[in-house]
């Protein structure tokens, strides 16, 4: 599987972005996806998840409620919709597959990620 992230930029505190992960499997339906950022000199750290259906959707406490992650399997694309903006948004985002029917929110759990997508917030 092969992950493509895309969608990032700089923006205003308060602005919106919303990045995309195109997949190359034609098996999109069997896997999940995680988006994960990583700040300079921080850990990677989870952001949000969402399954395989879609129907199920985990967030950070940082982000619940101005972000969104979503997905269409037809297009073979999962999205995270990042309102409210904040400079401690800032950092580069990571998309990650796995095939599971679990939810993991954990960097080492996923098998397959894609090359990240910087997010800058300015004050």
């Amino acid at each position: 599987v092969q992950l493509q992230a895309s969608g990032g930029g700089e923006v205003q505190a308060g602005g919106s972005l919303r990045l995309s992960c195109a997949t190359s499997s034609s098996n999109v339906r069997t896997y999940i996806v995680g988006w994960f950022r990583q700040a300079p000199g921080k850990e990677r750290e989870f952001v949000a998840f969402i399954s395989w259906s879609g129907k199920t959707t985990e967030y950070a406490d940082s982000v619940r409620g101005r972000f969104t992650i979503s997905r269409d399997n037809g297009l073979n694309t999962a999205y995270l919709q990042m309102n409210d903006l904040k400079p401690e948004d800032s950092a580069i985002y990571y998309c990650a597959a796995k095939y599971s029917i679990a939810v993991h929110t954990t960097p080492d759990k996923y098998d397959y990620w894609g090359q990240g997508t910087l997010v800058t917030v300015s004050s």
